[in-house]
């Protein structure tokens, strides 16, 4: 079975040859393709591997944006707290928590990217694809939110605070050369969304919100959120030093709080969804729905379930009716061959079909299906 990569507006039809003999035991797949999750009509297939090679390449890939950002992060959040030592400046403090918080939170991503990519076993048969969410959430609640909370808690102690005399040049110039680096970074998050956005015709944003790959979710929203914080601090320094009034920097230093407690909200949500077992979208199950009706072996099908079990991967149970009058052992064959078809595509963790009951009502693919869109 054959899978069309991300960069491909099309999906390639399953091969209906006899698959090799597959040794490995049901629940021991191996998968490689990355492709959004939401049940949106345009969430489809965004695979960008098809081998072993494409998947290190894409797994390379996802890494080096998430080394990208933490390496700026760790050099952003040393000058940030050097500045907010010198400077006193409750935004700058902020974003000082802020550098550090994603700092942390990428080297949790990093984890996440590790553990997630471990091949399954007699412990783990559908693998440790859903470590990812389980990494990244504790990332988003525990290091967002701690950023979070440092953040409000400074501005509220710093809003009646008493005036003093701060020259904030050193301040600036900190956050100018931070909003490069910061943009770099977001820059490659943001080039990566959108070259497999545009394979499956959505956005970059639509595809960092709807992937089932949550560390360029996180590494995304977390450069998004410090570029925005960026400009926040910026202009609350400048309010403070061109008014004299202290409030502008502790509502500075409150604002970027806030920032970071909704990406922090959106990200627990969304890897909350994929961890209590998030379904496909409308795309994929017809597209696995058209690929078992076209088998030659198979006459229908009464029951089809797919759910990501991890980034790039997705489980099948489907209850189909085989073609004419065969063999308890002939079945057990046909469905031995078919289900290693659906294993050797990249986008399938896992694939077990059963026979359907007797008069089950059987599934068509709706006429908004478009195998070619």
């Amino acid at each position: 079975m054959s899978l069309k990569p991300s960069e491909a507006e099309s999906h390639t039809p399953i091969s209906h040859q006899p698959a090799p003999h597959n040794s490995r035991a049901r629940g021991a797949g191996t998968l490689i393709t990355d492709a959004t999750s939401n049940g949106n009509s345009h969430s489809v297939l965004d695979s960008s591997a098809k081998s072993t090679t494409n998947k290190d390449k894409q797994h390379s890939a996802s890494l080096v944006t998430v080394l990208i950002a933490v390496g700026a992060n760790i050099i952003i959040a040393i000058a940030k707290t050097a500045a907010a030592f010198m400077t006193g400046s409750a935004s700058m403090i902020a974003e000082s928590a802020h550098s550090w918080a994603d700092a942390g939170n990428g080297t949790l991503l990093i984890v996440a990217e590790k553990k997630a990519i471990k091949p399954a076993d007699e412990s783990h048969p559908l693998g440790y694809g859903k470590e990812a969410y389980v990494w990244s959430m504790i990332a988003a609640f525990g290091v967002f939110m701690a950023g979070s909370i440092v953040s409000i808690y400074t501005g509220i102690t710093e809003w009646n605070a008493a005036e003093s005399e701060t020259n904030y040049t050193i301040g600036f110039i900190v956050l100018a050369i931070a909003f490069v680096l910061e943009g770099f970074s977001l820059g490659q998050a943001y080039l990566q969304s959108k070259k497999h956005g545009e394979a499956i015709n959505v956005s970059a944003i639509g595809y960092v919100v709807d992937t089932s790959n949550p560390t360029l979710r996180g590494v995304f929203f977390e450069d998004l959120a410090a570029v925005i914080g960026l400009v926040v601090a910026a202009a609350a320094m400048g309010m403070h030093a061109y008014t004299g009034q202290q409030f502008w920097d502790a509502l500075g230093s409150i604002i970027v709080g806030i920032l970071l407690g909704a990406v922090a909200i959106f990200l627990i949500s969304r890897n909350r969804d994929f961890l209590v077992g998030y379904k496909v979208s409308e795309r994929i199950h017809g597209y696995a729905l058209s690929e078992l009706l076209n088998h030659p072996d198979i006459d229908s099908v009464s029951y089809l379930h797919l759910e990501w079990v991890g980034p790039k991967k997705i489980f099948m149970v489907a209850a189909v009716d085989i073609a004419g009058n065969q063999k308890e052992k002939e079945i057990a064959q046909k469905f031995e061959i078919i289900e290693s078809q659906f294993r050797a595509n990249p986008l399938f963790q896992e694939a077990i079909l059963t026979l359907s009951v007797p008069n089950a009502e059987t599934l068509s693919l709706p006429n908004s299906y478009n195998q070619d869109a």
